[in-house]
């Protein structure tokens, strides 16, 4: 029997992205959502372990974004950031749904989907851009975390409300993950802090991050919903605790390099990979359509908000709200095992969806620089 190659192959990808983000001063999920493209334009499909790690490491980035995001500056900019989040997510919204319905012929619901997956702002790409440039730690950089989160909330909220069928698990998930959270920060911080937990090479403390957000995936998937909202809430409680490790060897450092290694490169790759390059070529001025109605939405809903809210970097940060994958992935993921989108509508939104995190993202790091500012301290 031959062994299995493509985890290998894969396994190749992910160290080839991390030397080319280097060398061309690139995002390395660009990098990674690219290699996944490639990959699936040769015949490699993803295998169902490696579909599921992708889908964790999507949660994990959400953990991890909701961790950098600073309480108080929440709380400072609430109404500011509310105000630029509802227009980033309902002008797309409304842009994405009239263009496939009434101009591409789209069924109600096939443009339902496309609305609520264009109207997302990827926390996986947003998340990893800030990081590896150094912007999590400054103001700005966690003015963005606060907006993304804002704006996929409203996304996954809209896609509960229309299209998830609500049952006994779904309304166990929404109590059990109200009740830990209302607790999380006292509860997960002794666990944390346990002097025969803390600092252990076998790393306890990351191991109970890690199942309690499988616990998460556990009873989303029970009830029909999504564990986003809780895992960004759940980083958001640990935040405090997090933010007081300020060293190298602080649980943060520890669980980012674990995620970066492993879980995050499978997430880009494998959304790469699903892409159908025959069917994006033969429907592609509507491939190009959907995305120059995302982007110019995005910019409209964000870009005059951020100026005069939060006047610093305003292109770059519009080029990065900007952004789509994490949440419209799933969307979209979701609309086609649900019979809502057939396989070329699947291919062209997830097309859309990987073109907006790649385009966006390049311009901002290319031609629009963040300024120079001092950290947080």
């Amino acid at each position: 029997m031959e062994p299995d190659k493509i985890p290998l192959i894969v396994g190749a990808a992910i160290f080839l992205a991390s030397v080319v983000s280097l060398r061309i001063s690139a995002s390395v999920a660009i990098c990674e959502v690219v290699l996944g493209i490639i990959l699936g334009a040769a015949g490699m499909r993803p295998e169902n372990w490696m579909v599921y790690i992708a889908g964790f490491g999507g949660i994990v980035l959400t953990f991890l974004s909701g961790a950098e995001v600073d309480v108080k500056l929440l709380r400072e900019n609430f109404r500011q950031a509310a105000l630029l989040s509802f227009s980033s997510f309902l002008i797309p919204f409304i842009s994405g749904f009239l263009f496939c319905r009434y101009l591409a012929g789209w069924s109600p619901s096939a443009s339902l989907i496309t609305a609520i997956a264009l109207s997302e702002t990827s926390l996986a790409v947003v998340y990893s851009v800030l990081v590896e440039t150094g912007l999590s730690s400054r103001r700005m950089g966690k003015v963005l975390m606060v907006c993304t989160f804002l704006t996929n909330s409203l996304t996954a909220i809209s896609l509960s409300f229309v299209f998830l069928k609500p049952n006994l698990h779904t309304f166990i998930f929404i109590l059990v993950s109200a009740v830990f959270l209302i607790f999380a920060g006292r509860f997960s911080m002794r666990v944390i802090r346990d002097p025969v937990l803390a600092g252990k090479v076998i790393e306890p403390e990351i191991k109970y991050i890690f199942f309690v957000l499988l616990a998460f995936v556990y009873m989303a998937e029970l009830g029909g919903s999504q564990a986003i909202l809780p895992a960004f809430l759940f980083g958001l409680a640990m935040s405090r605790h997090f933010k007081s490790q300020r060293s190298t060897s602080g649980i943060k450092t520890r669980l980012r390099t674990v995620s970066y290694a492993f879980f995050t490169p499978f997430f880009f790759i494998v959304a790469g990979m699903k892409v159908s390059l025959p069917a994006l070529w033969t429907s592609f001025f509507l491939f190009l359509g959907i995305f120059v109605v995302k982007q110019l939405s995005k910019f409209t809903g964000v870009y005059f908000l951020m100026k005069k809210y939060f006047p610093g970097d305003v292109m770059h940060s519009t080029l990065l709200m900007s952004t789509g994958l994490t949440f419209g992935v799933m969307a979209v993921l979701f609309g086609f095992k649900a019979g809502y989108l057939n396989q070329s509508q699947y291919s062209i939104l997830t097309g859309v969806l990987i073109a907006s995190a790649i385009i966006p993202t390049f311009v901002a790091q290319k031609w629009f620089p963040p300024v120079e500012e001092e950290d947080i301290v």
